[in-house]
């Protein structure tokens, strides 16, 4: 019995050696002579308003189209007249199939809704030129834009039509499509 008596008295001494602060400063001290000096206050400068000066150079956008300027080789005439009697062209109308003709031969195009960069998809079958790259489209004003896979316009369009829209590619080739 001595012995558990022992081993039991010794086992509480230990615990409380375990309570022991063992600190020497540090977090929680109040030993004042150790905290950082205090930081001196900044003048701050005056505030100013006023308007920024423009720029310097060219303007970050770029010029907006205007309507009725031709693609680039193209009839200056036909590109004016198509877009100064141009009908009102909506996206949802364009959707479906089409029969393009250009530069003499005819080929098959199709529009959808889904989107595609900034425009929507579209797609050319049998087409020949600059056509042959058509990956999307889009409606802007009257004004029927195709463009290539990469979002270039390649072609305008305008509605002369029910069911008929002419215009020119950037190369010049006419072009018109019709159901």
């Amino acid at each position: 019995m001595r012995v558990s008596h022992a081993a039991a008295g010794l086992a509480v001494v230990l615990a409380l050696t375990g309570c022991q602060r063992t600190s020497f400063g540090g977090f929680g001290s109040q030993d004042v002579s150790r905290a950082p000096a205090p930081l001196q206050a900044q003048p701050v400068p005056s505030v100013s308003a006023g308007q920024l000066p423009p720029p310097a150079g060219a303007s970050q956008f770029p010029a907006a189209p205007t309507t009725g300027t031709a693609a680039p080789g193209a009839a200056a005439g036909t590109e004016v007249a198509a877009a100064t009697n141009a009908l009102d062209v909506t996206k949802e109308s364009m959707v479906g199939n089409w029969r393009v003709s250009s530069a003499g031969s005819s080929c098959d195009m199709f529009l959808t809704l889904t989107n595609l960069g900034s425009g929507s998809r579209g797609g050319t079958r049998g087409c020949a030129g600059e056509l042959t790259a058509m990956g999307s489209w889009e409606v802007a004003g009257k004004q029927v834009v195709l463009k290539d896979r990469s979002g270039n316009p390649i072609a305008r369009l305008y509605k002369t039509a029910d069911a008929r829209f002419d215009g020119s590619t950037n190369g010049g080739q006419p072009v018109s499509l019709s159901r």
